[in-house]
């Protein structure tokens, strides 16, 4: 075996043995992930930029709006923190420090989590919510990608992709502005129609199925989800989707998906 052939094998062995390590496995459904950026390093930088665009944003002033959304927040945290107790995973709640605000932008039909339970809500879709209920579907949904770490896996990809494979503190410190981009696209941070690159269609399944049963736990009736997604689906025509629904599949193909998670989910509801 030549030095060549040596290095080669090298680098192939050492990098089984890190998806070995880096082997996970996402709530509820079981489905193996490839979680390769250390949680500390994400929340780092997940909490820095929200509090950043925060800073950077509008906040609404409309008391009984904001309430709203922190409250339908609180409880939807308070049934994701349980069912992570139930589920043996309790100490993955540590990681979340929740902070729930609604940004003041009508134009912007939008909500998103970022790793470590950072959540906001755009005015945008309140409109679409129509009720309590309804924005449980959506910050269930967005809570569910936080808590399967599906940013971590978007993330890692990322990284491989974009940056050549570097660890994210070496991206940071390499191409800080680059890598910051990356995670704001990723997440949809104040990006525009198109831009957010989207989650796959395995993780929308899930974040849909973990969000129904994350809304129902919190005392949310999880059939409000058929209903908000018919709403979505309506809108645009022939003009571009909102921001939120480009990224997301076909809302058909979501609700029959959704039909067949509600037995699942109702048996988490009590009213």
């Amino acid at each position: 075996m030549n030095r060549l052939t040596k290095k080669a094998t090298f680098a192939a062995l050492l990098l089984a043995a890190l998806m070995v390590q880096a082997c996970a496995m996402a709530p509820l459904t079981g489905r193996r992930q490839l979680i390769l950026v250390p949680e500390s390093e994400l929340l780092s930088m997940s909490f820095q930029s929200y509090d950043q665009l925060i800073g950077e944003s509008t906040l609404s002033r409309d008391a009984a709006k904001v309430s709203m959304v922190r409250r339908v927040g609180e409880r939807i945290a308070a049934a994701a923190e349980r069912f992570l107790r139930e589920n043996g995973l309790e100490r993955d709640i540590a990681k979340f420090d929740w902070q729930f605000n609604l940004i003041d932008d009508d134009d912007t039909v939008n909500a998103f989590c970022m790793p470590g339970g950072k959540v906001a809500v755009y005015t945008g879709i309140l409109p679409l919510t129509g009720s309590e209920a309804g924005l449980a579907v959506i910050v269930g949904h967005e809570v569910a990608h936080a808590v399967a770490r599906h940013g971590n896996e978007r993330m890692s990809q990322g990284l491989l992709v974009e940056l050549g494979g570097a660890t994210l503190a070496a991206a940071m410190k390499e191409k800080p502005r680059e890598t910051q981009q990356l995670f704001m696209t990723l997440y949809g941070v104040g990006a525009q129609v198109g831009l957010m690159l989207p989650y796959s269609r395995a993780h929308e399944s899930e974040a849909d199925r973990i969000g129904l049963t994350f809304m129902a736990m919190a005392g949310y009736d999880p059939r409000e989800a058929i209903p908000f997604w018919q709403r979505m689906g309506g809108l645009g025509g022939g003009k571009r989707p909102p921001e939120l629904l480009s990224t997301h599949p076909n809302p058909m193909s979501r609700i029959e998906d959704i039909r067949a998670y509600l037995p699942e989910a109702m048996r988490y509801y009590r009213p």
